[in-house]
């Protein structure tokens, strides 16, 4: 007994000791979660983004920029199979350049073979600064590091740079113009010095004058253009990069413009243009070059617009479209424009321009230097015209510079017209043996106000210009072969092919198992089709997706068509797109590994599967919780991607074929270890009140703990429960960030919403009233503490659902509302001039008809009718030039919900347009949406401007307190 005793008392002291570590150790993870901070405007600045990555041809180097959101950022290459890395100040970068990819262009570029880098340096934050006070021009560099050694040199005031070839000896470098070049009266292309840099030697050559260069496909092989100011001395020159001598094409004291080299073959051509004083015009003439490396000489051809019969009554050769040899050489396609009237030509022409960032200001007659200050200022609408004068004005430029399609055959010596006045858009195909064009004359008017897009489908022999009807009122534009023999089209919920060659159509997906119409689309759309996944690159088949697996469906031969992955349908898988990693395919090819992304309809999984040629199963490599962007290296089965959650900002990874053993390549945010974040997201499964099973993504709030209930914001957008993994980066400049919200103690939920014809409103109450209810059940969401925000179509859904849902939410944000939708109908969509009935009728508004015809659905669903129904306090966002949803809208609403004594204040940032583009007042939006949250929300105290107003007479001082405010808590 007495041992039993003792060993009794020894695990009752083992107990109380793994008690006290226990105790010890939660005691420690809430000191430490306790020593975490929120995330305030102070902090962020300094959060950084990945921008610009490109990775050589093999993968063994990455290189990208890093950016804060605001300062100075750096670039960084780091190699793939080792850790060694490299890093360089580049000072502020003025705006985002592009995605990652292999390294062709951009501000940052690796040479193909992984030996070089080269990339663009701005001018630094503080010099931008002080340029702007002294309204000084600043310039970018352009700096180039030995990978093996880290060397690095910079070569001032460059404005666009490239390698020359995969494996290249030569780094081309373009130099800011002094001064702009042309000559009696004629504004020409920029010139200034070209630096050819040696990568062997380290020696630049310096070419003067140049307005434009190219370099062959394969970066052999460098061509250029010379432009004086008095054009003595202009020309088109060209040298083989393998060696020093430089031949001239040709030289002339004239103008030459739109230089390119030929897809395929060694071939260039140009245009040059002779300055007309008589007529103020320039009249050009195209020159064709082939055969450079011949040793007897390059032949030349010379195309004018009277060399030969055939060539367009009436029409000039266009500068505005670069000429471009057939693959064949056996023929140059150009445009041609109509002749202009002497007033055009004198520059005397009447405009219709838009006031500067001014949407809705129609500004008439812009006189030019000369003219007559006694012309009318009217802009006249007529009701036949296909497009409103609005958008007119909005696509002048286009217009002016719009050209019709002409191939001059060398051998025949005649022209051949392509695009005509009745068919105007014409594309040659791959092969430059026949065109696709469209007519659009019978159609436009009705497409600009139901928004079809309709067309009548032509092929085109490019050989003789014959043309032949293929299909009648075709929505959605065809897709060509690789070897341009054929074309896919979709129509009445199936796909055909037509054959160029036997000018005959067919059915190819009829009888297939599947459907290839888009149920998922729910616009007021009939029968829309599923994506498009490529040809194969023989031309015998095409990828076609259900909107679940890939079909490989047969267009010629025996044989049906094959379920390529097998299990999208029935596991409720999505598989969305196919990595493409070579930019130089023409086609796919099926003999090769194929990969693809898929995504967990209902789990919200992503990864990527391979399909190996001959199989009918995929293999899946990557597959988690947490959304993945795959792309593979051109010329070896090494993958760079990026992983995110909502905790985890993306950064990239690396991985061979298996993807067993990745690894991390950058660390974009260490910092974030010292703040409070998301305790994690989770899916939610509710049914909205219509019986569709819909799921959302709800946020949780740093330190969450079970049991708790937390004050809640409802974020909404159409379907958003896709955003499950979606990482945000914390700035000042996003009006609603989750990462800031949930740092701060909140909730986030993105619900779905989908929609019913005709019930664009009532379908975000059918939806967003289940999914908050959902949040609630969960036992996170506080039901006393629910705010709710969307801006623009989610503007329009937040402005509804405070009308229709009493108090279920305490306060809503509405940025850029619509808010009545039967004046919204026939209002213009400023941005693009065109009106917005096309949207209500074929786009977000998923409406049947005008509101004519659905008098009772277009006031059911406007918020303005139901505005004393309102019993929340509301906030306001709309600016006055708003181009998308008119100042109107906002204001109108404002108005009434005033005289109707609700609480509601509107915010206007002047001069702004749909969103917020000036730095200062997105963050001023950001705080007052935070601070109107924390009080309705959280109990914080009221902002004054909220309870009280401000002045028109005290509002700068009332900004520059809140300015200094700010500046202060900075500084702390």
């Amino acid at each position: 007994m007495k041992v039993f005793a003792g060993r009794r008392a020894l695990l009752l002291l083992a107990l109380l000791a793994w008690r006290g570590a226990v105790a010890q150790q939660s005691s420690e993870r809430e000191g430490a979660r306790a020593a975490l901070k929120e995330l305030d405007p102070q902090d962020l600045a300094g959060w950084k983004t990945i921008r610009s990555a490109v990775f050589t041809l093999d993968g063994s180097w990455i290189a990208y920029q890093l950016v804060p959101n605001e300062g100075d950022g750096e670039v960084v290459a780091r190699a793939t199979t080792s850790t060694r890395e490299l890093r360089f100040p580049i000072g502020e970068p003025s705006a985002s350049a592009g995605g990652a990819g292999p390294a062709q262009s951009g501000p940052v570029q690796l040479s193909g073979d992984g030996r070089w880098l080269a990339f663009t340096v701005y001018p630094s934050a503080a010099e931008a600064r002080r340029a702007r006070g002294q309204r000084r021009q600043l310039f970018n560099s352009v700096a180039l590091v030995d990978l093996a050694t880290g060397e690095k040199r910079e070569f001032e005031r460059v404005s666009r740079f490239m390698f020359a070839g995969e494996k290249p000896a030569w780094l081309i470098m373009q130099r800011y113009a002094d001064a702009p070049s042309g000559t009696q009266g004629q504004q020409g292309p920029q010139s200034g010095d070209l630096l050819l840099l040696d990568l062997r030697s380290g020696a630049v050559t310096t070419l003067g004058n140049v307005s434009e260069f190219a370099l062959h496909s394969e970066g052999a092989w460098l061509a250029w253009t010379v432009q004086t100011r008095d054009l003595v001395g202009s020309g088109v020159y060209v040298r083989d990069l393998r060696g020093d001598a430089i031949k001239v094409l040709d030289s002339d004291s004239q103008l030459y413009r739109r230089l390119a080299w030929s897809d395929s073959g060694l071939a260039l051509s140009v245009l040059r243009g002779r300055p007309d004083s008589a007529r103020s015009d320039t009249v050009y003439v195209i020159l064709g070059f082939r055969n450079l490396s011949a040793a007897g000489g390059p032949v030349s051809v010379r195309i004018a617009a009277n060399d030969s019969l055939g060539f367009p009554r009436g029409m000039r050769i266009s500068p505005e479209r670069a000429p471009r040899w057939a693959g064949d050489e056996s023929a140059i396609f150009f445009g041609v424009a109509p002749v202009r009237s002497e007033l055009e030509a004198r520059g005397q022409r009447p405009d219709v321009r838009p006031a500067a960032g001014v949407p809705g200001a129609m500004q008439a007659t812009g006189r030019a230097a000369g003219s007559e200050d006694s012309l009318p200022t009217l802009v006249l609408w007529h009701s036949k015209e296909p497009r409103l004068q609005s958008q007119q004005q909005v696509e002048e430029a286009r217009d002016r510079s719009f050209t019709f399609l002409v191939a001059y055959r060398l051998r025949e010596r005649r022209f051949v017209q392509l695009a005509t006045p009745e068919v105007k858009d014409v594309t040659v195909v791959p092969g430059d043996r026949y065109a696709i064009g469209f007519d659009r004359r019978q159609y436009e008017l009705r497409d600009n106000i139901d928004g079809g897009q309709r067309r009548d489908v032509y092929a085109i022999d490019a050989r003789t210009g014959e043309r032949r009807l293929v299909v009648r009122e075709q929505r959605y534009p065809p897709t060509p072969s690789p070897d341009g023999s054929k074309f896919l089209y979709y129509r009445d919920g199936e796909y055909w092919i037509y054959d160029f060659v036997t000018g005959s159509a067919r059915p190819i997906t009829r009888g297939v198992p599947t459907s290839f119409v888009n149920t998922e689309d729910d616009h007021n759309v009939e029968k829309p089709p599923t994506p498009v996944i490529g040809w194969s690159a023989d031309a015998g088949s095409v990828l076609l997706s259900d909107n679940w697996d890939i079909w490989k469906v047969p267009v010629v031969g025996e044989g049906g068509a094959v379920n390529i992955t097998g299990n999208g349908r029935s596991e409720r898988l999505r598989y969305r797109g196919r990595v493409v990693y070579d930019p130089r395919e023409r086609g796919i090819d099926l003999s090769k590994p194929q990969y693809f992304t898929v995504y967990g309809e209902r789990t919200k999984k992503e990864g990527i599967v391979r399909l190996l040629p001959g199989r009918q199963a995929v293999e899946r490599l990557l597959w988690d919780d947490a959304r993945y962007v795959v792309r593979r290296a051109r010329d070896a089965e090494v993958f760079l991607y990026t992983r995110e959650t909502v905790s985890e900002f993306p950064d990239y990874w690396v991985a061979d074929r298996s993807f067993a053993r990745p690894r991390r390549l950058t660390e974009a945010n260490p910092q974030q270890k010292e703040y409070k974040w998301s305790s994690g997201a989770r899916l939610l499964d509710y049914v909205s009140s219509k019986g569709d099973s819909l799921q959302a993504a709800l946020y949780l709030p740093a330190d969450y703990q079970p049991g708790r209930r937390y004050p809640t914001v409802v974020y909404i957008y159409e379907k958003l429960s896709q955003n499950l993994h979606a990482y945000s980066v914390p700035n000042e400049t996003r009006a609603f960030n989750p990462s800031v919200y949930t740092s701060r103690g909140y909730a986030v939920l993105q619900p779905d919403i989908v929609y019913k014809v005709n019930d664009p409103g009532m379908s975000a109450v059918w939806c967003v009233v289940p999914a908050v209810e959902a949040a609630i059940a969960a036992g996170v969401a506080d039901p006393q503490r629910i705010g709710l925000h969307g801006h623009s179509w989610g503007g329009y859904q937040t402005a509804f659902l405070a009308t229709q849902t009493g108090k279920l939410f305490r306060a809503a944000v509405a940025g850029a509302a619509l808010t009545d939708m039967v004046s919204m109908y026939s209002s213009v969509y400023w941005n693009t001039g065109g009106a917005n009935q096309p949207i209500f009728e074929s786009s977000q508004g998923r409406f049947s008809g005008d509101f004519l015809e659905n008098f009772d659905a277009y006031i059911r669903n406007s918020p303005a009718f139901h505005a004393d129904k309102v019993q929340i306090p509301l906030l306001l966002l709309h600016n006055e030039r708003d181009g998308a949803v008119d100042f109107n809208q906002g204001i109108t609403f404002f108005n009434t919900l005033r005289a109707l004594g609700k609480d509601v204040v509107l915010l206007q940032y002047v001069g702004e347009n749909h969103g917020l583009a000036q730095p200062r007042n997105q963050k001023d939006y950001t705080a007052r949406m935070r601070e109107f949250f924390d009080h309705f929300l959280k109990d914080a105290p009221a902002p004054e401007w909220w309870t009280k107003g401000v002045p028109r007479l005290e509002m700068e001082s009332h900004l520059r307190a809140r300015q200094k405010q700010q500046e202060k808590k900075v500084s702390m």
